[in-house]
């Protein structure tokens, strides 16, 4: 997007022209803040009132409070410390009065030197601080204050204006204090008023929203709590519209693109797979699929997300859909996140289709096609079978990691691609995906983990939504119970016995770690990650290897024990699913990389060691894992935290609901601030700054039906500098990544 140089400032201005290199680089470095726009677009987390005038003769205690008073007495005192043992700490202690009582104000160490200067007897001025009580009497102790200069009206309304002023408290870090960052936020204030406002006139005008200046001003200095109320308002709508425009962009883009019409034949592949299910497909697969079908069948390509329930059954719809296009001549690739999952689509797959995975084969049914496997650690005779198959039109399926999007994997004609857990993948590597076809394929996008409505118009705005949430019968429900291993230990041997009993009854189990144990060959930790760590974790997170071990050694001495994780050779990897698979496994001790798509359906226990360090949507994939079969599941969430805490009472809540809907909207009330777009390096910023995507749903839909009426009439924006301006300053290239979804 082309924009007019002048567009470019005043926002644009790096911050070091206006605030000089040293505070630039601290902004830049710990709040990822580079121009004067990024700065503005800082907001205040929240505001503290200095509080009412307030008598001396009735303070309250332990409250913040404002006085206007005289200074009546000032004394400084010097004593001995362990700091200054020869006597020289220092104590300024200044009495003041308003004329009806009397209070004592104190300040310490370097904190005297200026008060010493500037609270001499007969001074007037405002204080401000937390009333505390000290030899029983009140005290401030260092208190904020503004000396009062000038006498009658003019004193009076500084009186008024300083004491019902709106502190702005902004999120700071250790390096950068609130203070700091307010002061340079005084500094650019007055380029506000030059700053482009994205919202069309007409918008802004019949919704009573105040202009972007306006708003700017109002929320980094309010007068009163309207001001700010004003200021949110409008800058929800900012930051809900810009965002819709991008997205209603790319539909509208995506709409303009040609695409092969993939309608199935009848009597072809899809109808004798169909034929040879051994299962009914509920209404719900069966609904989705015509959505799905509609949309193959059309000459533009299909941008669906498909998203249900853990075990809905959602790879049965991707594979009809893929089958479907193989029916029409083309091919379909399914791109999994990990050798993992795609090994385990790869078998489940051919197990699904038997011999019409036999393509070209001696007795390979008559509509049979090859179904491919490509991973990056494949031998190299099997890799080139595999490319071959795939550039010959051999292969009607292929199924693979990101080796898929390798320059020399070329297909015959690429007619779909099935991204599984689509926020595992990078846009360029769906794109050029996408780019192998001699036209745009139809693509579908799953995902396993739930999304509220909101969220879905917003992280995945340009896409159809296809919802699947009846799981298919003869699914067992799963039971979820916390086990609170620091405060009743005996539940956690219980626990083990339980995972006996399951594997005596002929079943198996999961345990599931957070760590895997080799700490040499570990990812370094970043330092903000370090930190979190250090601050919430008394011992580290217990890890695969040791648990393996101690288990087997102990509680579960004498089952067959394995251990799974990302770090082990694919091969290596592949043998212990498959032995697992078959049986030849009692417990399968691994890290998330069971997370999704693995499906054992005689496991029916897992048990979460240290399950408060996993997210909501983690553990209810998770969960699923289990309770695949005919035989009851169950989970056991495993805790050290005590009862009360926010952690213990997230696992609460997985445990007392399998409804994945309802988890992904506590998961999202607790991470907050939009950062379900992603989150800048520096942890810091999130793309969403005052826009909360659960309740503001209804701007988000209202800013959803403008920008799709902007973006129809005019998709060039041709006459909206402004919002051009913001649309390049959002599609940044971090925020590319979670846009486009597409």
């Amino acid at each position: 997007m082309d924009l007019v140089p002048a567009l470019r400032e005043p926002l644009r201005q790096p911050l070091k022209s206006v605030l000089g290199p040293a505070t630039a680089k601290v902004m830049a470095e710990h709040l990822g803040l580079h121009t004067v726009g990024d700065l503005l677009h800082h907001y205040p987390r929240r505001y503290e009132e200095r509080g009412q005038l307030t008598h001396l003769a009735d303070l309250p205690l332990d409250e913040h409070v404002t006085v206007v008073a005289m200074v009546a007495d000032a004394r400084l005192h010097s004593f001995a410390s362990a700091k200054a043992p020869r006597g020289k700490g220092q104590r300024l202690e200044v009495t003041i009065t308003d004329g009806n009582g009397r209070l004592q104000l104190v300040f310490f160490g370097s904190g005297v030197h200026k008060p010493h200067k500037e609270l001499l007897p007969g001074t007037r001025a405002m204080f401000s601080g937390k009333v505390s009580v000290f030899n029983r009497r009140l005290q401030l102790a260092h208190p904020a204050y503004e000396l009062l200069r000038g006498s009658g009206d003019e004193a009076e309304e500084s009186v008024e204006s300083w004491a019902g002023a709106l502190i702005p408290l902004y999120p700071a870090t250790a390096k950068l204090e609130s203070w700091k960052i307010a002061k340079a936020v005084q500094t650019v204030l007055p380029t506000a008023q030059e700053a482009l406002d994205p919202l069309p006139e007409a918008l802004r005008e019949g919704r009573g929203l105040v202009s972007l200046p306006e708003a700017l001003l109002k929320i980094h200095r309010p007068h009163t709590k309207a001001d700010i109320a004003d200021a949110r308002d409008r800058l929800k709508w900012d930051e809900a519209f810009v965002l819709q425009v991008a997205l209603a962009r790319r539909r509208h883009a995506d709409g303009q693109l040609p695409a092969v019409p993939r309608s199935p034949r009848p009597d072809g592949l899809l109808t004798a797979f169909d034929d040879r299910l051994p299962f009914t497909l509920t209404d719900g697969q069966r609904g989705v699929s015509e959505e799905i079908f509609t949309d193959l069948a059309t000459e533009h390509p299909m941008h669906r997300l498909l998203q249900g329930e853990v075990g809905s059954g959602k790879t049965m719809v991707a594979l009809r859909a893929m089958l479907a296009v193989v029916d029409a001549g083309g091919q379909a690739a399914m791109l999994a996140p990990t050798e993992v999952l795609a090994q385990q689509h790869h078998r489940s797959v051919t197990e699904m289709m038997g011999e019409l995975a036999e393509g070209g084969m001696l007795g390979g049914a008559e509509h049979a096609t090859k179904v491919v496997l490509l991973t990056g650690s494949m031998g190299a005779a099997a890799r080139r079978q595999a490319l071959l198959d795939l550039v010959t039109g051999e292969a009607g399926l292929v199924i693979g990691t990101h080796a898929l999007i390798e320059d020399k994997v070329q297909f015959h004609d690429l007619g779909l691609v099935v991204v599984d857990e689509q926020h595992r993948f990078g846009v360029e590597q769906r794109d050029a995906l996408r780019g192998k076809g001699k036209q745009p394929p139809h693509l579908l996008v799953m995902t396993a983990t739930p999304i509220p409505r909101t969220v879905a118009m917003t992280v995945f705005g340009d896409l159809e939504t296809s919802v699947l949430d009846q799981l298919p019968v003869g699914r067992s429900p799963i039971a979820s119970h916390v086990v609170p291993a620091a405060d009743k230990p005996h539940f956690l041997a219980r626990a083990w016995e339980r995972v006996r009993e399951e594997v005596a009854a002929g079943h198996q189990a999961y345990v599931v770690c957070p760590r895997i144990g080799d700490e040499e060959d570990e990812p370094k930790k970043s330092a903000a990650k370090q930190a979190a760590a250090d601050d919430a974790e008394k011992r580290p997170p217990l890890a695969v290897l040791d648990i393996a071990a101690q288990l087997a050694a102990g509680p579960l001495k004498g089952l067959r024990v394995e251990v799974l994780h990302g770090r082990m050779h694919p091969d290596d990897k592949d043998a212990v699913m498959r032995r697992f698979a078959a049986g030849d496994t009692d417990v399968l001790v691994a890290t998330t990389v069971i997370e999704v798509g693995v499906n054992v359906p005689n496991a029916t226990a897992m048990v979460i060691m240290d399950a408060d360090r996993f997210g909501v949507s983690q553990l209810h994939q998770l969960r699923g894992r289990v309770g695949r079969g005919s035989a009851p599941g169950l989970c056991l969430l495993v805790s050290e935290m005590p009862e009360a805490s926010p952690a213990r009472q997230r696992l609460t809540a997985v445990a007392s609901t399998l409804d994945g809907f309802e988890l992904s909207r506590i998961d999202l009330e607790q991470r907050r601030e939009g950062d379900v777009l992603g989150q800048a390096q520096s942890g810091a910023r999130s793309s969403l700054r005052v826009l909360a995507v659960i309740e503001d749903e209804e701007v988000i839909a209202e800013a959803r039906q403008e920008a799709t009426a902007l973006v129809a009439a005019d998709p060039e924006l041709t006459g909206l500098p402004g919002l051009r301006t913001a649309l390049d300053a959002l599609l940044d290239e971090e925020r590319e990544q979670y846009l486009e979804k597409g």
